[in-house]
């Protein structure tokens, strides 16, 4: 098994299940690179659950903790992404109209 980052109850899970975990605590370096590496591996398990509805709400709240992480990590609010995003909204709006773009040409 390769080393991850874990929730912060998992080793009384193993604990439980009479294993022994092996881990260290990561200092903050290696902690926002870990961070970083499961808001790769949450986003790939979204995609891959895309057909089923109620695992796909999980795989996005497991997206959602790993955000929430990182604002935390960097000292970001919450409100500083939403007010960004509605900024962009009025400059480049949704994807409501679910336009795909397949080349611009030039003039």
């Amino acid at each position: 098994m390769n080393q991850k980052l874990v929730r912060d109850n998992i080793l009384e899970i193993i604990k439980l299940s009479w294993r022994k975990p092996i881990f260290h605590i990561a200092q903050e370096k290696e902690y926002k690179l870990e961070l970083f590496n499961k808001l790769l591996e949450e986003t790939n398990e979204v995609i891959q659950e895309q057909k089923n509805k109620e695992k796909l709400k999980e795989e996005l709240w497991d997206l959602l903790e790993v955000f929430y992480s990182i604002l935390k990590l960097e000292n970001i609010s919450f409100d500083e992404i939403e007010s960004i995003r509605k900024n962009k909204l009025l400059k480049n709006w949704w994807f409501e109209k679910r336009i795909i773009l397949k080349q611009v040409l030039e003039k």
